[in-house]
C-alpha cells in the first residue's frame, strides 16, 4: 500500500481513559520527560512531521530535535539537522505571529486553494502545496476537502519517505478511513481526564467493529507509569 506514498507513522500520548486533552482542548503536557525525549526520536528518524492546524493552535510550537545524539544519527545519515514540518489545514487561517514561525525548522503549507491565498506571497512556509477533492456541496457551493492520497504520494516524490503525525484526532481519522496509516506509538499515561468532548487519538464518524482497521502489536515498554504500545496497522 505505500510504495507509492510515504510510510505514515502516528505519535500520540494519551491519558488511561483514551483522551489526548481535556475537555477545554488545553495543550496536552501530561506526558512525561520520557514521553517527550520518545517523541522527539521518532521525528528525528522521520523525514517530515504532519500535524493538523488545531494541534498548531494549541502549542503554538513544534517539537524541534535537540538531542545532541539524534542530531549526531541525522547528521551521519546525511539528513538535515530538523526534518520537515507541515502544516495540514483546509482553511489555513493560522497566526503568523505564533512561535512556530520563528523556530529554525522548513515548513510546507498542506491546504485549499481558498485556504492557500493568504499564504502564496508570504514567506512563512517554504512551500503552499493543494491537493483537492470535492466532497459534495453545503449551501450550494462545492466543499472542497485536501486529498490526503495525493498528498502522501506527493511527499514520497519529494524524497519523504518515512512520515510522521502528531494528530490531531480528526487528521488521524481521515487517515485511517483511507487506509494511510501503517504504525501507531501511544503513550498511556497515569491521569484520567473523562469528558465526553475531550478530543481522542482517533475522531470522525467511527467504525463498524466489523471494518475496524485490525492493529499488530509489535512492542510493549513501561517506564515512570507510562505505558508504550507500538502497533502495526495489519492488512490482507
Amino acid at each position: 500500500m505505500f510504495l507509492h506514498r510515504s510510510y505514515v507513522t502516528v505519535i500520540l500520548a494519551m491519558s488511561a481513559d483514551g483522551k489526548i486533552a481535556d475537555f477545554k482542548s488545553s495543550p496536552a503536557k501530561f506526558g512525561s520527560k520520557l514521553d517527550k525525549a520518545h517523541l522527539e526520536n521518532q521525528i528525528a528518524i522521520s523525514d517530515a512531521a504532519l500535524f493538523g492546524a488545531a494541534t498548531l493552535r494549541a502549542y503554538g510550537t513544534t517539537l524541534t530535535v535537540s538531542n545532541p545524539d539524534l542530531l549526531q544519527q541525522r547528521e551521519k545519515a546525511d539528513k538535515p539537522s530538523q526534518p520537515l514540518h507541515i502544516v495540514i489545514t483546509e482553511s489555513a487561517k493560522l497566526n503568523p505571529e505564533i512561535r512556530f514561525f520563528q523556530q529554525p525548522v522548513r515548513r510546507w503549507l498542506l491546504t485549499t486553494h481558498v485556504g492557500a491565498d493568504f499564504w502564496y506571497d508570504r514567506q512563512e512556509f517554504e512551500k503552499v502545496l493543494v491537493f483537492e477533492r470535492n466532497s459534495g456541496k453545503i449551501n450550494g457551493k462545492t466543499n472542497q476537502r485536501i486529498d490526503l492520497i495525493a498528498a502522501l504520494e506527493s511527499f514520497k516524490q519529494e524524497g519523504i519517505e518515512n512520515l510522521a503525525v502528531l494528530g490531531g484526532g480528526t487528521l488521524v481519522a481521515s487517515m485511517f478511513e483511507l487506509d494511510l496509516i501503517d504504525e501507531l506509538w501511544l503513550t498511556v499515561c497515569p491521569l484520567v481526564l473523562g469528558g465526553l468532548t475531550a478530543p481522542t487519538p482517533v475522531e470522525g464518524n467511527g467504525s463498524l467493529e466489523n471494518l475496524a482497521p485490525r492493529l499488530e502489536l509489535m512492542e510493549v515498554r513501561t517506564a515512570e507509569n507510562e505505558v508504550f504500545l507500538h502497533y502495526r496497522v495489519k492488512r490482507e
